[in-house]
C-alpha cells in the first residue's frame, strides 16, 4: 500500500483542553508534581505523560513532533529551535572524536560549515563527495566512518540523492543515513526509502509563511530518546530548544502544506519548462533534461510534484543581481535567503545562502557566480508571473 504523509497528518485528532479544534498551548517553562517521588522517576525517564521543564519537553512540542513524525513515517521525532538546531545534535550524537562522516558536497551551507570548520575541533572529519556517484560515496567509508549525510534535494545545485542506493550502503557498513528533506517534504519520504534519520528546517516550505525559525529530527524512538537523554543528550543539553508558541504556529500550519507543496510544485514546473524554452540553463528536478529526473520519479509521491525549487543561470554576478534587484522593483518576489514562502525568493547562492563553501570548491561543484536559486511562491496566474519575468529578462539582455 502506498505511503501517503498528508493522510497520516489529517488522521491526527487533537483536542484542546476545553474542546477546542486546536490542542492547548502550553505556555510554561516548568511543572509542578504532586509528589516528590514523581520528580524523582521523571528525571529518570520513568513517569510517562509527565512533564518537568519546558527545555526537556512540552505538550506543545511534543504534539507537533508526533505531527512530524507522522509525516514522516517515523516512530516520533524531536523539534529544535532552528534547522541547525536540529542537524548539529544529530552529528554530535552518533559521533565520537576520531570518527568519520561522508557527506554530500551539496549541502546547506550552514551544515557545511558545520562539518568543514567546527566539527574538526573534535577531532571529527568529513569527506565532501559527489552523493549521485554511489561507487564514491562507497570508496569514501573508512573504518572510522559512523554517517552518511545527505540532502533528498541538495541546496542549490538541486542534485537528487539515491536514497535506496544510500540505504544499502549504510547498511553494508553498519552506518547511519541522515537525510535533510527540508526542499522535499511530502513528494519525497526518506524514512520509507532506508533513511535512519530524516531532519527539515521548518522554517521553510513547513512552516511555509516566513515568520518562524524550527527544526526536527525525525527517528527512532530510542534515537530520540538519546537525543533527549538529561545526562549525555546532544539536544538536550545543546538547548536549542523551540518555543511552545512557535510549536503551536507550526502546528496549525502543516496542516495546509499538502495544498501548498503542490501550488509551489505545478508553478515550479511551468516556470521551468519556460525558462528551458526560453534557452535559459534551468535545472529543475522535474525537466526531463535533470540527470535525475528518473530517479526522483521512482521515488517521489506523486500527488505533490517535483517541490518549489528551481535555478536559473544568467552568466555573472553582475548580471544575476541586475536581474533579482529589478523583479524586487516588479513586485514579483523578494531579494532573499529562505524558501517556501507564498511569495517568490530568489538569491544568488554562491554570494549568499552557500557563501561558506569556498569558491574553488564552488567552481569544483558547478556552482557558477550567475546561478539564481528561486523558491517559486503561490502565485495564482503563473502565466501572468513569467511574462513579467520573461520581460525583466528581456530588458537586461539575458534572453532575447
Amino acid at each position: 500500500m502506498a505511503f501517503k504523509p498528508a493522510n497520516n497528518i489529517q488522521d491526527l485528532q487533537y483536542f484542546g483542553e476545553f474542546g477546542g479544534v486546536n490542542p492547548s498551548i502550553s505556555d510554561s517553562s516548568t511543572y509542578t508534581f504532586l509528589s516528590a517521588k514523581t520528580m524523582f522517576d521523571t528525571f529518570e525517564g520513568n513517569a510517562d505523560g509527565c512533564y518537568l521543564y519546558s527545555r526537556h519537553s512540552s505538550p506543545s512540542n511534543l504534539y507537533l513532533g508526533e505531527a512530524l513524525a507522522a509525516m514522516e513515517g517515523t516512530e516520533t521525532a524531536n523539534v529544535s529551535a532552528s534547522g541547525m538546531g536540529a542537524i548539529t545534535p544529530v552529528i554530535l550524537q552518533l559521533c565520537n572524536s576520531g570518527d568519520h562522516i561522508v557527506s554530500s558536497r551539496t549541502i546547506y551551507g550552514g551544515t557545511y560549515a558545520f562539518l568543514k570548520n567546527f566539527t574538526p575541533r573534535f577531532n571529527i572529519k568529513t569527506s565532501f563527495v559527489d552523493i549521485t556517484k554511489l561507487e564514491i560515496v562507497e570508496a569514501s567509508i573508512t573504518k572510522n566512518t559512523k554517517i552518511i549525510y545527505c540532502e533528498s534535494v541538495s541546496n542549490p545545485l538541486l542534485e537528487v540523492a539515491d536514497i535506496k542506493g544510500l540505504s544499502a550502503i549504510a547498511k553494508k557498513y553498519g552506518l547511519k543515513l541522515i537525510v535533510d528533506n527540508t526542499f522535499s517534504p511530502l513528494s519525497i519520504s526518506p524514512a520509507t526509502l532506508g533513511a535512519d534519520i530524516v531532519i527539515h528546517s521548518l522554517t521553510k516550505f513547513i512552516n511555509g509563511s516566513s515568520d518562524t525559525v524550527g527544526g526536527v529530527v525525525c527517528g527512532t524512538q530510542d534515537f530520540i530518546n538519546d537525543l533527549r537523554n538529561v545526562n549525555d543528550g546532544a539536544s538536550m543539553l545543546l538547548g536549542s530548544t523551540m518555543d511552545s508558541l512557535r510549536a503551536a504556529s507550526v502546528l496549525k500550519n502543516l496542516r495546509t502544506l499538502h495544498i501548498r507543496m503542490q501550488q509551489h510544485s505545478k508553478n515550479g514546473m511551468y516556470l521551468a519548462e519556460k525558462f528551458e524554452s526560453d534557452g535559459l540553463k534551468t535545472v529543475y528536478p522535474g525537466l526531463k533534461s535533470h540527470p535525475s529526473h528518473n530517479l526522483f520519479k521512482s521515488m517521489m509521491n506523486k500527488t505533490y510534484g517535483f517541490g518549489g525549487m528551481l535555478t536559473i543561470d544568467v552568466g555573472s554576478l553582475e548580471k544575476a543581481n541586475e536581474l533579482m534587484e529589478l523583479m524586487q522593483n516588479k513586485n514579483l518576489g523578494y531579494l532573499a535567503v529562505s524558501l517556501g514562502f507564498y511569495k517568490t525568493l530568489f538569491s544568488a547562492p554562491g554570494s549568499s545562502t552557500s557563501s561558506e563553501i569556498p569558491e574553488n570548491e564552488q567552481k569544483e561543484m558547478g556552482l557558477s557566480n550567475g546561478l539564481i536559486r528561486f523558491s517559486i511562491g503561490l502565485d495564482a496566474d503563473i502565466e501572468r508571473t513569467y511574462k513579467m519575468m520573461r520581460n525583466c529578462m528581456q530588458k537586461l539582455n539575458i534572453i532575447n
